[in-house]
């Protein structure tokens, strides 16, 4: 595979060379002709050349932003006839690496007329060409994001977005290793035996690779698992937030200080997971003092109203625990429990419903003559003087 992109590399540069060289030649010797002075020679090559030189390399690159333009407008007129919008993504993500195109080609063509032809030269614009190359592949992956995202949803409905990012992440893993072996082994390095000779080094490198080779695996693990996913609520070793990202390597929480927390998958995946936005609902406990003042009487029926109103209110989830009971004599108030569970796991809606709560709980007392306790001392003094000194 490395060898195949090495060799469409060196005959993708050779083809340039043979064309650029035909074709500067009859240039140059109709311009020597009109002008002898441009045969004259500096260093090692002449005046004709140097001029021509800088005004290829300027002309390339002023019409470069045109010639991209052009091309990128053709290329989405065939890609609008189709019914995919991916074509057309990958259209506009080439544009980059197209542009990076035209830069490479101004430089060849400045040292292409200056004849200036070396093999180290060569080796540079080949690594630059199999760049060139990988840079397509790498946008062409991008662009396919969306159509992996559908693919996943048929698999893992769940995990659609996560194992999608996953696998684009692996596969633009194996696509940089590929290119970068690729220009290793133009430059006449053979990356197998490289890795084989590192002796010592590479035993170095494989023990400084354990923690990531650990992540990597913990980061299957998650997906595997399904136990978190983006825009989950957790809290794990210690930390509590929105998942942001699972990466390969770690999972990002954003916490409700807003900062943002990087966790080795190795941890996420080894420790245990509070996973918050599971719970098809939210407990709601309270307690609620009343005045000592407060009869039994009073009691019962503001107890008995409240059960009724939690059983009958349609935030509350009926099939769940409730318990409303006159429960303590508190220092400075006769406190009744409530403990029920909310029909909804979402944050804004439970607030709204654990509102209402208290304002139907704050009619009930009121409504039974009944007042809220606040703390206070009482004062009893057996004996009073008669007389004040």
């Amino acid at each position: 595979m490395i060898d195949k992109n090495v060799t469409v590399a060196l005959k993708v540069a050779t083809s340039i060379d043979n064309g650029l060289d035909n074709i500067l030649q009859h240039i140059l010797i109709y311009f020597y002709k009109m002008f002898p002075t441009l045969g004259n020679s500096f260093f090692s090559f002449t005046y004709g050349q140097a001029i021509f030189a800088i005004f290829s390399f300027l002309a390339i690159l002023i019409i470069r932003p045109f010639l991209v333009f052009v091309l990128i407008k053709f290329l989405l007129k065939l890609a609008k006839k189709t019914d995919t919008i991916y074509d057309d993504l990958i259209v506009l993500n080439l544009k980059k690496p197209l542009k990076f195109t035209f830069l490479i080609l101004a430089f060849y063509s400045f040292f292409s007329i200056l004849y200036i032809d070396n093999n180290v030269l060569n080796l540079i614009f080949g690594s630059f060409i199999i760049y060139n190359l990988f840079w397509y592949v790498w946008s062409v992956l991008t662009s396919l994001q969306g159509f992996l995202y559908k693919v996943t949803t048929k698999i893992y409905s769940d995990l659609s977005s996560e194992l999608s990012n996953f696998i684009i992440r692996l596969v633009k893993l194996l696509v940089w290793v590929i290119g970068a072996s690729s220009i290793l082994s133009l430059w006449g390095i053979n990356v197998t035996a490289l890795l084989a000779s590192l002796g010592l080094g590479g035993l170095a490198f494989a023990l400084a690779a354990k923690d990531t080779a650990a992540n990597l695996f913990g980061s299957i693990a998650i997906l595997l698992d399904k136990s978190i996913k983006i825009g989950d609520w957790i809290k794990v070793d210690g930390v509590e937030g929105v998942v942001e990202d699972i990466g390969m390597r770690t999972t990002k929480l954003r916490t409700f200080k807003k900062s943002l927390v990087v966790i080795p998958n190795q941890i996420v995946a080894n420790n245990n997971i509070e996973n918050f936005s599971r719970r098809d609902g939210r407990r709601i406990k309270l307690h609620i003092g009343l005045t000592y003042d407060t009869t039994n009487e009073q009691l019962e029926s503001i107890v008995s109203d409240i059960r009724i109103m939690l059983r009958k209110h349609k935030g509350i989830d009926s099939k769940s625990t409730i318990l409303v009971n006159f429960n303590n004599f508190a220092d400075s108030a006769k406190e009744i429990f409530v403990y029920a569970f909310s029909n909804s796991a979402i944050w804004e809606e439970y607030l709204e419903i654990r509102e209402d709560i208290h304002y139907k709980i704050s009619d009930i007392v009121t409504k039974n003559g009944s007042s809220f306790a606040f703390p206070s001392e009482t004062i009893y003094l057996e004996n009073l003087p008669t007389k004040v000194p």
